[in-house]
């Protein structure tokens, strides 16, 4: 997957250097990190992107004109402005982007000053559409969806598999100490208290310098039954080695999209990720009757372009990218008809009414319109993984996307 975000990243300089006239395709800008430590992810989430393009493209395009995407890299939070200020200049009429919470929250702000849709492929902080922008939208799910069903999961099914009632587990929560971590922290606590579960602690670190000695011993000295972690990839597998240096065991961990769920975090981790569950948006492998007659078909193509082009499943990111793609090519774009301003584009929008199952993800559409969630799909689904083997990760909560049961409880070490 490297070796596609560097792919990506020579095609965004590509099209920023030798873009053809424009007045007969539609530009939508696309700013992702497409170098640096977060271009593996981040280019499988714009590769989804691109082959909703493509799709659209070979479609007859919209009212017979072609999608153009306007890539720019960005890395650093710093710059979204400048990025956003450069779209707008090569004219276009919208931005998808941009795979991180700590990107998302800047580029979208700044494209909404600037009179501009923005459409977010991937980032979960709640704070992207928490803010009452009319013109920012998302379509996945939120930090607060996946902290809500870590702590629902560890209810419903974590404590009867331990002959235990909530109201008798300990939860300890760790979080980043970022947008993306206090979303899911902040969820899962409300969740947890709202089940019954005792929220014994909550331990926050920066993941560019962890102290994992003062975390576990923060937490060991709690002694909790079951434990939510809010990491990256780097923190989320340090923190698993750690804790068991250190010895510290709980009957179940969950981590959050960004670590437990990737593949880098099996692959880093082997035998050690083997038990652990992570909380997440959908990917290749969940069960298809989730997706009604629409959304299967739709699966089925992307997934057959994807192993074409990449010689793998679709990943989550890619699955992200490519729901987030297809909803505002297909069905946005079509919808605002000749106008394609940013409130018409956010009219169309707000006027879709998509049932669970219809997107490639297993996702529906309604997008809200109170000032809290304006913006935010309500339809966006949340699932439960467990690794269940060494690089083998299975799809086990809710039972309809559920392609297997949880096993290991309590977790083993």
């Amino acid at each position: 997957m490297r070796r596609l975000a560097l792919v990506l990243a020579g095609a965004a300089l590509l099209l920023s250097s030798c873009l053809p006239g424009h007045q007969n395709t539609i530009r939508i800008g696309a700013l992702f990190p497409m170098s640096g430590p977060q271009a593996s992810l981040s280019g499988q989430e714009y590769a989804g992107v691109r082959i909703a393009r493509d799709f659209v493209n070979a479609d007859g395009g919209v009212a017979g004109k072609p999608i153009e995407l306007i890539a720019r890299d960005l890395t650093v939070r710093e710059d979204a402005d400048a990025r956003v200020a450069a779209l707008q200049r090569d004219g276009v009429q919208a931005i998808i982007g941009t795979y991180s919470s700590s990107l998302s929250l800047p580029a979208s702000s700044a494209a909404a000053r600037r009179g501009l849709l923005y459409w977010e492929a991937g980032a979960v902080a709640d704070q992207v559409t928490g803010r009452g922008l009319p013109l920012v939208f998302r379509v996945g799910a939120t930090g607060h969806n996946l902290g809500t069903m870590s702590s629902h999961f560890m209810a419903s099914v974590i404590a009867p598999r331990l002959h235990r009632s909530p109201g008798s587990l300990r939860m300890a929560i760790v979080e980043e100490d970022d947008a993306y971590g206090r979303s899911v922290g902040d969820a899962a606590r409300t969740e947890a208290l709202a089940e019954g579960i005792q929220v014994v602690t909550t331990v926050t670190y920066v993941a560019a310098r962890p102290d994992w000695p003062r975390v576990l011993d923060a937490v060991g000295r709690v002694r909790p039954d079951v434990l939510v972690l809010a990491s990256y990839i780097p923190d989320g597998v340090s923190f698993r080695r750690a804790m068991l240096r250190s010895g510290l065991h709980v009957d179940a961990l969950i981590g959050s999209t960004m670590a437990e769920c990737g593949p880098e975090f099996g692959a880093l981790l082997g035998a050690d990720a083997i038990g652990v569950f992570a909380s997440d948006r959908p990917t290749a492998g969940f069960n298809p009757d989730a997706l009604n007659a629409a959304g299967r078909a739709m699966y089925e193509r992307f997934a057959a372009a994807y192993r074409g082009r990449y010689r793998s499943d679709p990943t989550e990111e890619s699955l992200a990218g490519f729901a987030a793609g297809w909803t505002l090519f297909h069905y946005v774009l079509p919808a605002a008809g000749s106008d394609l301003s940013a409130t018409a584009m956010a009219r169309a929008a707000q006027a879709l009414d998509l049932p669970a199952g219809t997107l490639a993800n297993g996702a529906g559409i309604k997008f809200a319109t109170s000032e809290a969630l304006m913006g935010q799909n309500v339809r966006a689904p949340s699932v439960i993984w467990q690794w269940q083997g060494v690089r083998h990760s299975v799809t086990v909560y809710p039972p309809v996307f559920a392609t297997g049961v949880p096993i290991l409880i309590p977790l083993p070490r």
